[in-house]
């Protein structure tokens, strides 16, 4: 299953991020390179928010993230929050669904 983690940040974050900043990418990379963590990045536009993408058999993958993260541990993430996400298509989805009924 997929798990999307949302990070609602205050209107200071881009200030606020630069010490705890590097911990944080190892973080993420670290993540990645296990196959947990698919895809992540700030929301742009105003940059208000982040969504992290993860790849496990429960949210808890993500949380065990989110709990760890500087941004999270330190308070600049003013709110964050996990939902299951059905994938059902592109070459990663987890529950493929074609036109024509087949997986």
């Amino acid at each position: 299953m997929h798990y999307l983690l949302f990070y609602e940040l205050p209107e200071d974050y881009i200030t606020r991020r630069a010490e705890f900043r590097n911990v944080h990418l190892k973080l993420g990379w670290e993540a990645a390179e296990r196959g947990e963590l698919v895809l992540a990045g700030a929301l742009a536009n105003p940059v208000d928010g982040a969504v992290l993408v993860f790849k496990g058999n429960s949210p808890e993958v993500a949380e065990r993230f989110a709990k760890a993260d500087p941004y999270v541990t330190s308070g600049i993430v003013r709110r964050w929050y996990v939902r299951e996400w059905t994938t059902v298509v592109g070459d990663i989805a987890t529950n493929p669904k074609r036109p024509d009924g087949s997986s």
